[in-house]
């Protein structure tokens, strides 16, 4: 998981005199209403005792307001979510700190925090005042079942006199986003084809001699071992080199994604669009955990990481892959060449596609998506229309050249990906014998 985040909410701004008069309570309107009317008995009767009794009542309310008007820009906080990425059904807590910056206590404070609905509740939660230069910590936990991108906040934040005047409320302006991610689901080791086409430095390099002068130096990246650094070349070029060593070949496999909102019926945790997106994070994964080199490529043309995105380390790819995933939608529907000239862009090896419902039209353009060289498999998300329809669906893809297969509800991914492993088997002895 990504490290914990933590965003401070900082000092909002001072707001009008009006508006904090307008903070009252009722027994501080109460008083402001006994002492006006004991000032105009006083008045009235002539007698100035009762005016200095009216004038007590009604300061009470005012020095009460204005005491919290100056507390109230006197406060900060911070919130610290741990960890930000979780999986689906996990459990992240919230760290909230309420800090008294100012001179003066802080009065009685209630605190509550904006959550969205699937991630439970609001939690409240009652501070007593904070001494000058004090803090308060309280954490509360967060879980869904739902797969997505939730912001938290912004903390909202009450603060009452002792005497019960006056009440003002104070929104921060800071929010932190929760990300979980899809469902993975374990699957088991088989072998699927595909080439090993690899790009930059995992491109194998031939070396035709061992001496030290045929070494190829490169700049020192941060993390590198300084066994490895390259004296003659850095004296030579004045900056740090280090020896790049031969890496091994890996191969690669781009996941597409049909993201088209006509290609999925209903809306909730357990639609066919959440198994197909469920479906390309297990393959995700599980690739990556098999040292494939995964992208993921959207029905809306879009290649995760994309060309122009540096990325050293698998973790780092994987997250970028998922943290899409975890946001994804369906969209309106595009026109399949952008999805094909993307797909040809990304270069060759192992293509794993999930796809929703397709018409005759829809059907032979997502054929013409099979790469020419390298192993395609389609998972179909089968439930959405007749039996008949989703038949001939599969087998226009087979027909293509795919290893089409349907995934029906309530079936698990791992059996289906072993029978697509058992046909391409099936399918390379037949052209080998």
């Amino acid at each position: 998981m990504a490290a914990p985040v933590a965003a401070e909410a900082g000092v909002d701004e001072r707001g009008t005199l009006r508006a904090a008069f307008g903070g009252l309570t009722t027994r501080g309107r109460s008083f402001v209403a006994a002492g006006l009317a004991a000032a105009l008995c006083s008045y009235a009767l002539g007698q100035p005792d009762l005016l200095r009794v009216g004038v007590l009542l009604a300061a009470l309310p005012v020095l009460c307001v204005l005491v919290l008007h100056r507390t109230r820009s006197r406060v900060v906080t911070a919130r610290r979510l741990t960890p930000d990425r979780v999986a689906a059904g996990g459990e992240a807590r919230v760290h909230l700190r309420v800090e008294n910056v100012g001179r003066l206590p802080s009065g009685l404070l209630l605190l509550q925090d904006r959550v969205p609905y699937v991630l439970g509740p609001r939690p409240r939660f009652v501070l007593d005042r904070i001494e000058p230069g004090g803090r308060r910590e309280v954490t509360y936990r967060v879980r869904s079942e739902v797969r997505g991108r939730y912001p938290l906040g912004p903390l909202e934040l009450r603060l009452t006199d002792p005497f019960g005047m006056a009440e003002l409320s104070r929104s921060f302006g800071a929010s932190d986003t929760m990300t979980v991610l899809p469902h993975v689901e374990p699957l088991p080791y088989v072998r699927l084809g595909g080439n090993a086409d690899g790009a930059g430095d995992g491109v194998r390099r031939g070396l035709v001699a061992v001496g030290d002068d045929d070494i190829i130096p490169r700049d020192y990246r941060h993390g590198d071992d300084l066994r490895r650094v390259h004296w003659r070349s850095t004296a030579h070029r004045g900056a740090l080199m280090v020896r790049r060593e031969e890496q091994p070949r890996r191969a690669q496999c781009t996941v597409l994604l049909d993201t088209r909102r006509t290609a999925y019926l209903g809306a909730g945790p357990d639609t066919a669009f959440e198994r197909a997106v469920s479906g390309a994070a297990s393959v995700v994964r599980h690739l990556a955990d098999q040292g494939y080199e995964t992208r993921l490529l959207t029905g809306a043309g879009q290649l995760v990481p994309g060309p122009g995105t540096e990325v050293r380390e698998p973790a780092e790819r994987i997250g970028l892959v998922m943290d899409v995933l975890a946001g994804a939608e369906p969209e309106d529907e595009r026109p399949p060449e952008a999805v094909e000239s993307v797909l040809r862009s990304a270069g060759g090896g192992l293509v794993v596609a999930f796809t929703g419902a397709l018409d005759d039209g829809q059907c032979a353009a997502f054929a013409r998506l099979r790469p020419g060289r390298g192993a395609a498999v389609v998972f179909v998300i089968a439930g959405q229309r007749a039996p008949e329809a989703e038949a001939a669906q599969v087998a226009a893809l087979r027909g293509a050249g795919w290893t089409a297969l349907p995934l029906p509800p309530g079936v698990p991914l791992g059996q289906v990906w072993q029978q697509a492993a058992a046909e391409q088997a099936g399918q390379a002895g037949e052209r080998h014998g």
